[in-house]
C-alpha cells in the first residue's frame, strides 16, 4: 500500500479551512485514503471530524496512505494539500 510521509505546512496547522480542503480532496479519489500520525492508528481522510481530531500543528508529521485504483495520484494531490501553507497571505 503506497504511503507519503508529510509535514504540516500551515502555519496554523490542519484547522477548519486547510482540514476541509483536505477531506474534500480525499472524498473525489478514487482510492480509499487514511491519514495519521507516525506510530498510530490512522483515520478516514474522508472524514471532517477524524481529521480534525487529529490535532496536526505546524510542522507535525503526518503518514498519508492510500488503496486502490489511482492510490499514488491520490497521495501526490494530498501531500501537496497537506505540505502547503494555505494561512499565507498573499501579495496583493
Amino acid at each position: 500500500m503506497p504511503e507519503r510521509n508529510v509535514v504540516i505546512g500551515s502555519s496554523s496547522g490542519l484547522h477548519a479551512r486547510p482540514a476541509a480542503l483536505f477531506v474534500q480532496a480525499a472524498a473525489r479519489q478514487p482510492a480509499a485514503v487514511t491519514v495519521g500520525r507516525p506510530g498510530q492508528p490512522a483515520v478516514d481522510a474522508r472524514s471532517m471530524l477524524s481529521v480534525l481530531a487529529l490535532g496536526a500543528k505546524h510542522g507535525e508529521a503526518l503518514v498519508l496512505t492510500a488503496e486502490g485504483d489511482g492510490a499514488d495520484a491520490a497521495l501526490d494531490e494530498l501531500a501537496a494539500l497537506v505540505t502547503a501553507d494555505h494561512d499565507a497571505v498573499e501579495p496583493a
